[in-house]
């Protein structure tokens, strides 16, 4: 856990002080990613390079699981947190080993330790060892590159994590691709972090909880949804964006909002079929096989006029398109308008099918601001 108590950092220039970062005060819970998101200029790097004493803070404390940072040594302070920045800092004298294992090496790791969790951070980023621990920076693409940059701070297995814009630079494709490894690592990990950004978009996808500056003021800190339903003020709704309501959609994974799973086999009888179909309310039933996992569907107007005693697999038609139970609902929305279908059964992790998600539900699920 990481507590700011009153920050302040003021800079003496030419006119007199200015305030660059105003009494800053939030907590952030251990295992939670907090994202600094604001305009240029507000106050968000300055406050992450307090926390590592990059800056000193002109009064206030920074509390890392209640020990207080000015009473640790500059050094053993940096070398016990995770610090990403923009322009990654790979040394291109070394291998990409060695950029790996330079805190561990400094922390008087052994060879063998070093390698294996060199071998295993690289497997998170979908990097394979035996083809790139040997290699050096300029050998590898600004993806890739980044890649390093965010697993070297990861090697020590430090508590705390500090991003500086370490997504900024990267083209949108490798960014996604980039944010989605970041994110999957996240999860199994569980590490506290803090990092900046100036993309709502980005913020949105990564945050557990999101810090909104300006001026050197913290303005909003809660939740993403919380950001965007209820803006602090005029300025957070500015920045948010005007579709605010359709940005909650990212929030929202397709496995949390999906209806009841309604389905039958292949060898169900048609008057069974028609019968499920009155009683849910259903123009549509998919069909499943015996491992749950969806092989089609068939609709009203496939059956109309088939005799009650026909099996409905002989009357399958294809999905048009399936979806993943972590798809968010953007991506789903966005996936129907262009299959042109409105509505997609969600599987879950092995495949199976667990419930659909339509339009009317998508529309349902923001007007109850849920």
């Amino acid at each position: 856990m990481i507590e700011l108590d009153s920050l302040t950092k003021q800079f003496r220039q030419k006119q007199g002080l200015t305030t660059a970062v105003d009494h800053v005060n939030m907590t952030v819970k251990s295992g939670e990613m907090c994202v600094f998101l604001g305009p240029s200029g507000c106050g968000k790097t300055t406050t992450l390079k307090m926390i590592n004493r990059l800056i000193e803070p002109t009064s206030g404390r920074i509390l890392i699981d209640g020990n207080d940072t000015r009473g640790i040594d500059k050094v053993e302070l940096r070398r016990s947190l995770g610090y990403v920045i923009q322009q990654v800092g790979l040394f291109p004298n070394m291998t990409i080993k060695d950029n790996i294992m330079v805190v561990p090496k400094l922390l008087g790791w052994d060879k063998k330790r070093m390698h294996e969790r060199a071998c295993e951070l690289m497997s998170m980023v979908a990097l394979e060892p035996s083809r790139y621990l040997s290699r050096y920076p300029n050998e590898l693409s600004g993806g890739q590159q980044q890649r390093i940059g965010v697993i070297r701070a990861l090697a020590a297995d430090p508590p705390l994590l500090l991003m500086d814009e370490p997504f900024g630079a990267i083209d949108p494709i490798n960014r996604s691709a980039i944010q989605d490894e970041f994110l999957m690592m996240q999860r199994q990990l569980r590490k506290t972090v803090i990092m900046v950004s100036h993309d709502i978009d980005e913020a949105l996808k990564l945050a557990d909880k999101i810090a909104m500056f300006r001026d050197g003021r913290l303005v909003q800190f809660s939740t993403p949804d919380e950001l965007l339903a209820r803006p602090a003020d005029e300025f957070v709704a500015t920045f948010t964006g005007g579709d605010s309501t359709l940005k909650r959609l990212l929030l929202v994974a397709a496995g949390d909002a999906v209806s009841e799973p309604i389905s039958v086999s292949r060898s169900t009888l048609i008057a069974d079929v028609r019968r499920l179909m009155d009683d849910h309310e259903r123009r549509h039933i998919v069909i499943v096989d015996e491992h749950g996992k969806a092989q089609g569907q068939v609709r009203r107007q496939d059956i109309k006029g088939v005799l009650e005693d026909r099996p409905v697999g002989d009357y399958r038609q294809p999905l048009a398109v399936t979806s993943q139970w972590d798809d968010n609902l953007r991506v789903l929305l966005s996936r129907m308008y262009e299959y042109n279908i409105d509505w997609v059964p969600v599987q879950d992790e092995n495949e199976r099918f667990i419930g659909e998600i339509s339009q009317d539900s998508i529309i349902a699920l923001l007007s109850t601001q849920r």
